[in-house]
């Protein structure tokens, strides 16, 4: 996501990673984009303290990188935006990390907090934070690699084309948050009564091996299959029958606009920013947050009716190429960008 972004909005970009791997360093770096990784706070103020003559422009993203740019941006007096993707206030710390998060977005410092989701935006409301200083973009994708690519894996694809068996997936970190056992919850029945039902659960995390042993339980170890991180989604995307968005919190998951963009009916809890985006019955099918057997008996509407899948996908598209289009969501992003600019000058 951040590389697409600074890929399409104007500027000289460089992205101070608070760790990172060389993997992801790699690609921004043959992409043109400058990068490096920053360990700790003394270094990424020594990095800002050395450009702060041209007055760049700070960006952050998460409770750290907000921390940190808070900082520099008040000793230097530099304009500082925030990208504020959710709240995952789970535990202790991290329902401290959001409280500060807030109050840190209510000081001048923040000249402007973009949310990517209508429900992040109610969030900062509530706790005080200047209606005048939030503004909600949503996350969007680029072009997608190649003239005509999703028409044509929408018509190859699954749902329509294969008979052996049927392919749900889960995408994501395997931790709570994200919802790996409700997936289960979910699908452990579905393939229990349908043969022909299989699923995969891509990602790693702390629950992998809670998760398999659920799997080995169950008996379905053959047909709920967790492969771990890929690098490759666009292979799955083309094995894909329904993506399940399980998550208990989120924003506005890129994976979800990645399916609407490529061809894939999508699954999912109402939280977060997800009903931002899907129209339950025109674009996706929504469940109540946590309503696992909703949320089963949804991808069983979807068994069952194939031409519903059909026209939920290409609603699905038509939305993220008029509401998640990145070349246009850029655009908003340059005035963000040069109203804070112009604000913290005058």
């Amino acid at each position: 996501m951040l590389l697409d972004h600074c890929l399409a909005t104007p500027g000289r970009h460089q992205v101070l990673f608070l760790g990172a791997p060389d993997a992801l360093l790699a690609r921004f770096r043959q992409a043109g984009v400058q990068c490096q990784v920053c360990n700790g706070l003394g270094e990424v103020l020594r990095v800002v303290s050395a450009q702060r003559g041209a007055r760049p422009l700070l960006n952050s993203h998460n409770f750290k990188g907000l921390l940190f740019g808070w900082l520099a941006a008040t000793v230097w007096r530099l304009p500082l935006v925030t990208t504020q993707h959710g709240f995952t206030p789970r535990s202790r710390k991290q329902r401290f990390y959001t409280w500060l998060s807030l109050q840190l977005c209510r000081t001048p410092t923040v000249t402007t907090v973009v949310c990517v989701a209508q429900s992040i935006a109610r969030i900062h409301r509530q706790a005080g934070v200047a209606a005048s200083k939030i503004q909600v973009i949503p996350n969007g994708l680029p072009e997608p690699v190649g003239a005509g690519a999703p028409q044509e894996r929408v018509q190859a694809h699954g749902h329509s084309a294969r008979t052996d068996h049927w392919l749900a997936g889960y995408v994501g970190r395997l931790s709570s948050e994200k919802g790996p056992d409700l997936f289960l919850d979910a699908l452990i029945p579905l393939c229990q009564r349908q043969p022909h039902v299989h699923a995969v659960m891509l990602g790693e995390g702390p629950e992998r091996t809670v998760l398999q042993a659920r799997i080995d339980a169950a008996g379905l170890g053959e047909r709920i299959t967790l492969p771990g991180f890929q690098h490759d989604m666009q292979a799955w995307m083309q094995r894909l029958d329904a993506l399940v968005i399980s998550s208990r919190t989120e924003g506005t998951p890129m994976i979800l606009l990645e399916a609407m963009q490529d061809g894939v009916p999508v699954v999912a809890f109402g939280v977060g920013g997800i009903p931002d985006v899907i129209e339950h019955g025109r674009s996706g099918l929504l469940a109540a947050p946590l309503a696992v057997e909703e949320l089963g008996a949804h991808l069983h509407a979807l068994l069952d009716d194939p031409q519903q899948a059909e026209e939920l996908v290409a609603r699905a598209r038509q939305t993220q190429r008029e509401r998640h289009h990145l070349p246009t969501l850029a655009q908003h992003w340059a005035l963000v960008y040069r109203g804070a600019t112009q604000e913290v000058v005058a």
